[in-house]
């Protein structure tokens, strides 16, 4: 389904102790994409020692950016995933190859889905939407303590 990438390749980076852990997995745009890539984020986040609510909220938001990325990106694209875990917080990035810029999407309360940008604004501590020449990368950031 996916092919893990481990970024960690310096034996200092591979302790919990260290500074920044970083990995990737590129999956193919398809309907059980989510699921596979939340499930490998999660484990990759709960063995940097990251738990509690902020666990939570990277479990979410990774799962809607990653629906987005199936959704509207091409059919039989890959969606590539990256993980940046610091002492100070969890960032996420989504990147696919489809066109168009994300919007932040305010539907009516009956509506069945466009509010994937909205939890990703209101529960991260920063994101933003950064474009290439091939497609686009959605990240977002998740504080893993308080000040």
């Amino acid at each position: 389904m996916g092919d893990v990438r481990d970024l960690r390749s310096a034996a200092s980076a591979r302790r919990r102790d260290a500074q920044t852990l970083a990995g990737e997995l590129v999956v193919q745009a398809e309907r059980s994409a989510p699921r596979v890539v939340r499930h490998w984020v999660m484990r990759t986040i709960a063995d940097a020692g990251v738990g509690g609510s902020s666990n939570q909220v990277v479990e979410l938001l990774t799962a809607e950016l990653v629906s987005n990325a199936v959704v509207h990106g091409p059919e039989a694209g890959e969606v590539r995933v990256e993980v940046r875990i610091d002492a100070e917080s969890v960032r996420v990035g989504v990147r696919d190859t489809g066109g168009g810029r994300p919007t932040v999407g305010h539907p009516e309360p009956t509506a069945p889905s466009g509010r994937g940008l909205a939890l990703v604004e209101a529960l991260s501590s920063d994101w933003g939407i950064q474009t290439h020449a091939d497609g686009k990368t959605v990240w977002f950031e998740v504080r893993t303590h308080e000040d």
